[in-house]
């Protein structure tokens, strides 16, 4: 099953789930509705929806419920993006204006907390205690990953641990949690809950590895931002802390770049060719197709039903998507 495949036969439910998210960000305040439509309108892969879907489908599923918990995730994923845009100054997203840019830092910064808001609200709905005290502990996570964001924003003496704590906070976590309250609000057992949550994680860990990848090695069309835009923003990202250990030329310049807070010179394209030299794609490459397999190892097991073979699929899509 392709993943084209999988958006088609999900199709009719994941229109609905969009009809949901137009209908949950209308508010009192015009500047919210516009801010909020602006950034739905920007489009997405609503590939937290889509988990929340598959993963739904090892227990009774039913969309009434599982909407509960698509809608939720999707919106708190999109107001995490417009604190990242404030956080990170940035102009464009998905090659459209930001909500910052088109607005400015305190309506982009209400506008996601709106979108946490009425996520919540709409969680509450199921009725079910254990969603509502998962969802608020991840909400609670990532939000200490923004603050640690910000913390080593412009420092290049990181390391791989912490890195690796920041994705998970940032990606893998809100994936994670898709994954096993698809199932827990279907009613799955515990066992194929704790194998959906551990996939997710190491499936979420992958695709922000790939992210950080695609950052020095994509366009700009296909990006829909300027190549290196992690390392303009001072975040140093799994292929540059490869590099910076590989050539000392290399990581002197990156330091004295990064000790400019981004304000000074540099030769972005040269730093990029720089560092896919070092062979520093191809480790990042390696990390993530051995959290891949983690997380394909967590499949077995499960039921041979349609939504594992679609899970398989997304996995090794994410392996090999250029954009």
């Amino acid at each position: 099953m392709k993943l084209s495949e999988i958006y088609l036969y999900l199709k009719q439910d994941i229109s609905k789930i969009e009809k949901e998210l137009e209908m949950s960000i209308e508010a009192r305040h015009p500047v919210l509705v516009k801010a909020s439509s602006h950034l739905l309108k920007a489009g997405g892969k609503r590939i937290r929806p889509v988990f929340v879907l598959l993963s739904a489908q090892f227990g009774d599923y039913k969309l009434d419920k599982v909407k509960h918990v698509a809608v939720p995730l999707e919106m708190i994923h999109m107001g995490s993006l417009v604190h990242d845009d404030v956080i990170d100054d940035a102009e464009l997203r998905r090659g459209k204006k930001t909500i910052k840019a088109e607005w400015d830092n305190r309506v982009a910064m209400y506008t996601g907390d709106y979108m946490f808001a009425k996520a919540i609200e709409i969680a509450s709905k199921s009725g079910n205690m254990k969603l509502h005290e998962i969802l608020s502990d991840a909400m609670v996570e990532m939000s200490i990953g923004e603050v640690e964001q910000i913390k080593e924003q412009f420092n290049p003496d990181q390391h791989l641990r912490i890195y690796l704590r920041r994705i998970k906070r940032k990606t893998a976590l809100l994936i994670s949690v898709s994954c096993e309250l698809g199932a827990l609000i279907a009613g799955a057992d515990e066992t194929t809950q704790m194998k959906l949550k551990r996939y997710g994680y190491f499936t979420g860990m992958a695709f922000q590895i790939t992210d950080d990848i695609l950052d020095f090695v994509g366009t700009e069309k296909e990006l829909g931002k300027p190549a290196g835009s992690d390392l303009m923003q001072g975040n140093i990202t799994l292929p540059a802390l490869y590099a910076m250990r590989q050539d000392e030329s290399l990581r002197r310049d990156l330091v004295s770049f990064m000790q400019t807070k981004g304000t000074g010179d540099v030769d972005m394209p040269g730093i990029i060719q720089r560092i896919k030299d070092t062979g520093a794609i191809s480790y990042s490459k390696e990390m993530a197709d051995r959290y891949l397999d983690k997380g394909m190892r967590e499949l077995k097991g499960l039921p041979d039903i349609r939504a594992k073979r679609a899970l398989r699929e997304i996995a090794e899509y994410i392996g090999r998507r250029k954009f």
